[in-house]
């Protein structure tokens, strides 16, 4: 994971945002999937011995596997010789940043619908100052190993799936920004979802959830209930990995963090376990993030739970278009102001909205972490879209968000609210759009 971020947020500012969160009422949650092939196991002892591979690849190259290095390559044709052995189709895509050539891997397994892709990444390479176990040989290992499973299995699903290990994050996100920013339009339309795995080890670890697509979120908490851990919302690393150039795109992104250099509360070391006080991830960049700075419980459970949403959302199945009510005026948000609101009149419709109403939303705005978004029922009653968050520091909202309106009435005034909780950064509601 990588330390882009904005360097701080006033506490007004802070204060502020709290209030927001605690007035709005939460999102309610879609329907779940439908059902299918439960996932299997996924072995620790062989998770851990990728983690060992890439320890002694790293230990043979100068202590690390940093973009531009040889442990990087090394690294990148270990995992490859693993897939191509499993009937991948593998292919390494090159890229230069920092004077240096760049590789990010992208395995795809036949079959699935081309129109449908389900993706999973997570980042590769090391910093310089160690090998990056956890951060992010922890989540390499943990795809590899599903990846692994799905030919052991012989895995059909509906959904075409895609793996990749992306080159150079700890640069900025520089290889799966340069994977989305290549891939033309058509084929960014056909990825129904991005899931990113960026540190899923940590020895003193949390047990986190990406609040961003309603569905893969809920997939994730709803594997996590079934074993009785608690969760919460990531974030921590908003912005701050591989999901990030996704999601700026539209395409809808989740996934699994188990905590970096933040401590751990003391709230959250009676829910987990663990040492309050303390950082998630205490070598979190250093040295010492090694083979001996994982969390095996935390290993075991994530990439079984990384497993459970390939083969969950990989069943997914292609729901008809509705009737699309859009609203294409520009509405501008006034920096930390007052909010403001885009209608679109819904009519001709009888009964009420649909429990899983659909909320595109296309916000242009240079710093969106800032932005609070409300989904508002002609009762006046708000859905909660987005929380602002002080580390969410890419830029633009455009993502589709799903609600359960069952209990408003369809026909009326809905309205799209946006607020700007901090200053310093200027933005608009480009368009957005219901889709019941």
């Amino acid at each position: 994971m990588n330390l882009f971020r904005r360097a701080a947020v006033g506490a007004a500012t802070l204060a502020i945002g709290g209030l927001l969160a605690t007035a709005a009422p939460a999102i309610a949650t879609p329907a779940a999937p439908s059902p299918t092939l439960a996932a299997p196991d996924i072995p620790l002892a062989n998770v851990k011995a990728h983690l060992s591979q890439l320890q002694s690849i790293a230990s043979a190259n100068g202590g690390n596997r940093a973009h531009g290095r040889a442990g990087y390559k090394a690294s990148l044709d270990y995992v490859k010789g693993k897939l191509d052995a499993a009937g991948f189709t593998t292919r390494i895509q090159q890229f230069t940043s920092s004077g240096a050539t760049g590789y990010n891997l992208i395995a795809d397994w036949p079959g699935g619908d081309a129109n449908q892709v389900l993706m999973a990444g997570a980042h590769l390479d090391s910093v310089s100052a160690g090998a990056g176990i956890n951060d992010n040989g922890s989540g390499s290992a943990g795809i590899l190993e599903t990846a692994l499973a799905v030919s052991r299995a012989q895995l059909q699903p509906t959904k075409h799936l895609r793996f990749a290990w992306w080159g150079a994050e700890e640069l900025g996100m520089v290889g799966s920004r340069y994977y989305v920013n290549n891939l033309p339009a058509a084929d960014r339309s056909k990825v129904s979802g991005y899931l990113n795995f960026d540190m899923i080890g940590s020895p003193n670890p949390g047990y986190f959830v990406y609040d961003d697509d309603p569905t893969i979120e809920k997939t994730f908490k709803d594997y996590y209930a079934g074993l009785g851990v608690p969760t919460e919302i990531e974030t921590e690393g908003d912005g701050r990995s591989d999901h990030a150039p996704f999601a700026n795109v539209g395409i809808p992104v989740g996934g699994l963090f188990t905590g970096a250099e933040r401590s751990k509360s003391s709230a959250q070391a009676q829910k987990w376990g663990g040492t309050a006080g303390q950082a998630f991830d205490r070598c979190y960049h250093s040295s010492c993030d090694s083979t001996s700075n994982i969390n095996d419980t935390a290993l075991d459970r994530n990439s079984d739970a990384i497993a459970h949403a390939i083969w969950t959302l990989g069943a997914g199945t292609t729901v008809p278009p509705g009737d699309v009510y859009e609203n294409t005026t520009d509405v501008a948000i006034p920096d930390n102001g007052a909010a403001v609101t885009s209608t679109v009149n819904v009519t001709g419709r009888t009964g009420n909205a649909p429990a899983t109403l659909k909320v595109d939303v296309d916000v242009q705005h240079t710093w969106r972490g800032d932005v609070v978004l409300d989904l508002v029922a002609p009762d006046g009653t708000a859905y909660r879209l987005k929380n602002s968050s002080s580390n969410d520091s890419a830029d633009n909202i455009i993502a589709t968000y799903t609600v359960d309106a069952s209990s408003e009435t369809a026909n009326g005034a809905w309205k799209l609210r946006a607020q700007d909780v901090a200053s310093q950064d200027t933005g608009y509601i480009n368009s957005w759009k219901l889709t019941f």
